[in-house]
């Protein structure tokens, strides 16, 4: 091949990578102006969405599967309802990218509302214990424990045996508050007792008295009256060793303070109904029980004759009366020996 053959070969393969070149420059165009007239008949007719299914079956469409299931999640949580700690559902939803016709709408409210119909919600709440039985449910942990405070602060005999127990349950339970909760589970301690016109002492726990009586000692206080009306019980009476002294009055009948002194409990004391005790010093102390109002409360400086509560026939009380005692350290003291 002489230099001018040579020539001519290289033009004509030049002149043949050309036409390929333009040949796969109108292709790859009308590739490209077909694919951009599908995405644009897509785009038109069709949505990109997500088939959401349950066991296998289509149940819906949506259009974020982000904000549906975050919803989901919400409802597990316990987020939804104010009193619930968590749910279950019996499946989780499965999400599948797919194109949907724009005529179509996603259905979220439907699917979350199939998703969570048979779900299991538990409510969270806690159980206060005495001697491992469940006794009286509360809602908040905070109020468990103000309630084994109060024992522990009245010296409940069995302070040592009361707990808490964090619950979830599918029903929720009845709650007590706590001033009841208290009352339901406070037991008194032992304190002696010591009645009229004997030298000997014995023990009481919960109201009843087993022994006889003693004779008068110096309190160191001048006690007036709290109320004026009829005796109905006295001391160391009814055969089990009544613990103070009854007197029959009108339900409202002002209630006044024995003597001056700090009041050092007020409230719902569960046999004795509402109640005031008052510490007068030197390990006196005078209870006002039954009561149908307290108007004092704990801290209180009182004085001999102030208005501490009103007549009633709360707790264990069969009408109107006011259950006083007098108590020097502990010891039950009859009160027909210093006032009536």
């Amino acid at each position: 091949m002489n230099l001018k053959s040579e020539e001519l070969f290289i033009i004509n393969a030049f002149k043949k990578c050309l036409t390929y070149f333009r040949t796969t420059i109108k292709y790859t165009f009308l590739v490209i102006i077909s694919i951009f007239l599908i995405i644009t008949a897509v785009a038109v007719f069709y949505k990109p969405t997500y088939a959401v299914s349950v066991n296998g079956e289509v149940i819906g469409y949506t259009e974020n599967k982000s904000q549906l299931q975050a919803r989901i999640n919400d409802y597990m949580e316990g987020n939804t309802e104010e009193d619930i700690a968590f749910a279950q559902i019996d499946s989780v939803p499965e999400y599948t990218l797919c194109l949907l016709k724009k005529d179509i709408t996603a259905n979220d409210e439907e699917i979350y509302s199939k998703v969570t119909e048979n779900g299991t919600k538990y409510y969270k709440y806690y159980a206060i214990t005495d001697d491992k039985k469940e006794k009286v449910y509360v809602e908040t942990f905070e109020e468990a424990e103000k309630v084994i405070a109060e024992l522990k602060k009245k010296k409940s005999q069995n302070q040592k045996e009361v707990g808490i127990v964090e619950k979830y349950d599918t029903e929720l339970k009845k709650f007590t508050s706590v001033e009841k909760c208290v009352s339901k589970l406070y037991e008194a301690p032992k304190v002696t007792y010591v009645a009229n016109n004997a030298n000997t002492q014995s023990v009481v726990s919960g109201g009843n008295v087993t022994g006889s009586s003693s004779r008068k000692i110096n309190l160191g206080v001048a006690l007036i009256k709290p109320i004026s009306g009829i005796i109905t019980t006295r001391f160391g009476s009814r055969g089990y060793g009544h613990r103070g002294l009854d007197v029959a009055a009108p339900s409202g009948t002002p209630i006044k303070a024995a003597a001056g002194g700090t009041v050092t409990t007020a409230g719902w004391n569960n046999s004795y109904g509402y109640m005031v005790i008052i510490s007068h010093g030197n390990g006196v102390q005078t209870v006002y029980a039954h009561c149908s109002q307290l108007l004092s409360s704990v801290g209180q400086s009182v004085a001999q004759g102030q208005v501490i509560g009103k007549v009633g026939s709360t707790g264990y009380s069969t009408g109107p009366h006011l259950h006083f005692e007098i108590r020097v350290n502990g010891v039950l003291q009859d009160p027909q020996n210093y006032i009536y």
